[in-house]
């Protein structure tokens, strides 16, 4: 039962094989017996009560023929998401009591699909982190191998997933923190191009990159997520007026004669030889099935990470003013006036990495530095955008890597930012550019831990790529595989 697709679970429960009221109690008991563990959901925000009382509400809509395709099914929220009368912490202890008055438009999406919220997961604090080690509460283990990070920040949804203690769980990605994570614990990640989902009631990290998308076993679950988040919302600047689109429509697309762009950038120095071997033999699964390889160049690709670093905590800064201690969230128990309010309440409130970047992007932001970093930055973010859109001129989809190598160590890259930085190498240029990418599942590198595949596309090819990766699946396993836990 764990390991049934969507489709699957949406079929039993059409037919009366299973109700909702039985499979959210299916997953809430493996919560309970595998979170003290994996630390994947932030239990304080746990409330079996309200679970089940949508799976009640899902079984009555599907007795009375009131469905909708994933009606019944539950669903994990990474914790940057406001829902209403749930804590929404987003990993800090400056949110650790804030209950959301709202619902994210995500969240009202799968609410009125009829799909039932087992809770909140846990997360790199304000999504900021590759490894899920900067939350306020606790670490995410890797269910793989606890002694790994799951990748960051959607580290808990990706393990849920992985771990199956949720059957698709709900992501953002800044700079890659779906598809990091997901190629870290053997799932499918995806990242819709900027615009596609809206951000309404998503707490921001830096609003040009993020993007919220779904995490689930297989490219086919993502499909119908996607079916359900995707959408215009007017409450959202940036959301995309366009016509709804059916994102399991290409699935069954034959690839004969598609073309895969390989960067040479992506094979170069700093690929653990594991990781490559996996993508290459991913690759020659693809040539079987008729898709023909080209190669291609990003030649910026270098400058995606400099470049983020003083874009992302440029945004940071700005959207994490508003945590003062006055209107809500954490305040300094003790303070001498409204300016040592301020100060305290923010230098107790966030972590380590958060005030890092918060400080850089103030730097980058100051008079007489504005100019030198930021605007030059993003002077580079286009050419980085102009990079793909050259290479889409050669070939239908590009490939490689997701992450240079499989999971590490919890600790191995704790005191070296940089380093940490840097696992975001092959990610990072998609959400300069606003496309979309995702990541498969593809192998297991010497050390057990998952190895992905990173698939990007052009502009709103989001159906085009879950095609791409479902033929794949059909072709291999590797999705279905489960760690033992």
């Amino acid at each position: 039962m764990i390991n049934s697709s969507l489709s699957q679970l949406a079929r039993l429960l059409a037919d009366k094989k299973i109700s909702s009221v039985e499979l959210t109690q299916l997953y809430l008991d493996r919560i309970a017996q595998l979170n003290p563990i994996l630390n994947a959901f932030v239990t304080q925000n746990l409330d079996v009560s309200m679970s089940m009382s949508e799976a009640r509400a899902a079984d009555a809509r599907i007795a009375a023929g009131d469905v909708a395709p994933l009606t019944g099914i539950p669903v994990a929220h990474k914790d940057i998401f406001c829902a209403d009368g749930w804590r929404t912490t987003c990993g800090s202890k400056m949110l650790e009591n804030f209950i959301a008055p709202y619902d994210a438009h995500v969240i009202s999406q799968f609410k009125t699909a009829g799909m039932v919220s087992l809770g909140k997961t846990n997360m790199d604090e304000f999504a900021m982190g590759s490894s899920n080690e900067t939350s306020y509460f606790g670490e995410v283990k890797n269910p793989w191998d606890i002694s790994a990070v799951p990748g960051g920040s959607s580290g808990g949804s990706a393990a849920a997933v992985a771990a199956r203690l949720a059957p698709a769980a709900t992501g953002t990605d800044t700079g890659g923190s779906i598809r990091q994570p997901a190629a870290l614990t053997g799932i499918t990640g995806l990242k819709p191009t900027y615009g596609v989902v809206s951000r309404y009631g998503m707490i921001a990290f830096a609003s040009s990159l993020d993007q919220a998308g779904p995490m689930a076993k297989s490219a086919e679950d993502c499909a119908l997520l996607m079916n359900v988040m995707a959408g215009y919302d007017e409450r959202d600047s940036t959301s995309l007026d366009r016509p709804v689109e059916d994102y399991t429509r290409d699935l069954q697309q034959p690839l004969a004669g598609l073309r895969i762009g390989l960067p040479r950038e992506y094979f170069a120095e700093g690929l653990s030889a594991d990781v490559a071997a996996s993508v290459e033999a991913a690759l020659q699964e693809y040539r079987k099935l008729g898709a023909v390889t080209v190669d291609i160049s990003l030649p910026n690709t270098k400058l995606s990470i400099p470049v983020y670093y003083v874009l992302a905590p440029a945004e940071a800064s700005t959207n994490l003013s508003r945590f003062d201690g006055v209107r809500y969230g954490y305040r300094a128990p003790e303070y001498g006036d409204l300016t040592d309010m301020y100060q305290k309440s923010r230098a107790q409130g966030f972590g380590t990495e958060v005030k890092r970047r918060i400080m850089i992007g103030t730097y980058v932001l100051s008079h007489g530095y504005y100019d030198a970093y930021y605007m030059q930055a993003q002077k580079i973010r286009r050419l980085i955008a102009q990079d793909f859109e050259a290479a889409f001129q050669h070939c239908d989809i590009i490939m490689g890597p997701t992450a240079p190598s499989t999971a590490f160590n919890f600790g191995e890259k704790a005191d070296d930012p940089v380093a940490m930085y840097l696992s975001d190498i092959y990610t990072i240029a998609v959400n300069l550019a606003g496309l979309p990418g995702m990541s498969v599942p593809c192998g297991l590198g010497a050390n057990g831990r998952p190895v992905g595949l990173q698939i990007i596309g052009n502009y709103f090819s989001e159906a085009k790529m879950l095609g791409v990766a479902h033929q794949y699946q059909l072709a291999t396993d590797w999705h279905t595989r489960m760690p033992e836990i």
